[in-house]
């Protein structure tokens, strides 16, 4: 039986290590004993922030670099007994505009990744960042491991073959690869100086900032949502399980909720904001896929995983990390 005391003194290397969930995985993994190396780009609006690490930067190793290049990577991989790998573009709305980066970023650099792997450190195992995006608008709900994939945009695409190259590593070059299919993830550290990479961090920065939030149609659409604590706990689950390894598994919150909903509780939570229901912009309409919600029991009858942090606690925890901070994210 594996417990997380077993991360203690394993060399771990985090790609993407300076954004949103890649920083929060830093902090639990120092705290567990591991042996953490960041690999980043800091491409700017992509996320990588060097106050994610505050307070971490004599325990942990940073290197700025891209995954892209292959002779980094053919570097930085040996010797590492787990790779968490969520180095990406994750905007929807970026791949749509620039196809060709989103392309080079969320499937070259997987193969380089993985390249580096078979030929440097066969024995690593890696866990990849994947989407419940892939999924498209959903025939029914919640949606499964067995619903067709069938991306509404280039990111979907993409990040989808990001994921099916991890499996065919794993079961034809023997490279230890799962893949968690995340959902709406929240919390600490994630990017607010823009409206690209999913909407809850810029509400969280419009409420902070008493501003109004704009909601597209009725707000009826239904999401779940994870705390960024207990997406850490997923991966770190993942990056234990030999059971998991060519298989890509939800990870998603317990209770889904409306966009209306959400948007009440966060502005009471917060005591600020407003907000105000608006047409679609045809460019965000045209790739929305409605209301969809994670059934995560495969991963949590695997791990043992399941979110343990209520809405109104991550939300208000997240309000309480960026009063003091958020001068660094904006």
């Amino acid at each position: 039986m594996t417990s997380l005391d077993d991360y203690r003194g394993r060399r771990v290397l985090i790609t993407g290590g300076l954004g949103f969930i890649g920083s929060n995985l830093a902090h639990r993994l120092v705290a567990l004993g591991a042996d953490v190396l960041l690999v980043d780009s800091l491409i700017p609006d992509y996320g990588g922030n060097l106050e994610n690490i505050a307070g971490l930067e004599s325990r942990v190793r940073v290197n700025i670099a891209d995954v892209r290049q292959a002779s980094t990577m053919n570097y930085l991989v040996q010797g590492q007994d787990v790779i968490f790998n969520l180095a990406g573009q994750v905007s929807h709305i970026d791949s749509m505009r620039d196809p060709h980066t989103d392309l080079d970023i969320n499937c070259r650099s997987q193969l380089t990744i993985l390249e580096a792997c078979r030929h440097h450190n066969p024995g690593v195992k890696v866990v990849y960042a994947s989407t419940r995006q892939i999924y498209g608008r959903p025939d029914s709900l919640p949606v499964t491991e067995q619903h067709l994939v069938r991306p509404t945009d280039i990111n979907g695409i993409n990040k989808a073959a990001g994921e099916y190259y991890h499996l065919v590593y794993n079961n034809v070059f023997g490279v230890k690869a799962c893949a968690l299919r995340l959902t709406n993830i929240y919390g600490p550290r994630q990017l607010l100086r823009h409206n690209r990479q999913g909407f809850i961090g810029w509400f969280v920065r419009l409420i902070l900032e008493d501003q109004e939030l704009q909601v597209f149609g009725d707000g009826s659409q239904l999401r779940d949502f994870v705390f960024v604590d207990d997406a850490v706990e997923a991966f770190l689950a993942a990056g234990l399980s030999d059971a998991m390894n060519g298989e890509a598994l939800n990870v998603g919150g317990d209770t889904p909720i409306s966009h209306r909903d959400l948007v009440e509780r966060m502005i009471a939570v917060a005591g600020t904001g407003r907000v105000r229901y608006v047409e679609w912009p045809a460019e965000k309409k045209a790739i929305d896929i409605g209301s969809i919600y994670s059934d995560a029991s495969h991963f949590s009858a695997v791990t043992g995983w399941t979110p343990r942090v209520a809405l109104d606690e991550g939300l208000r925890r997240t309000f309480e990390y960026y009063r003091s901070r958020l001068v660094h994210y904006v």
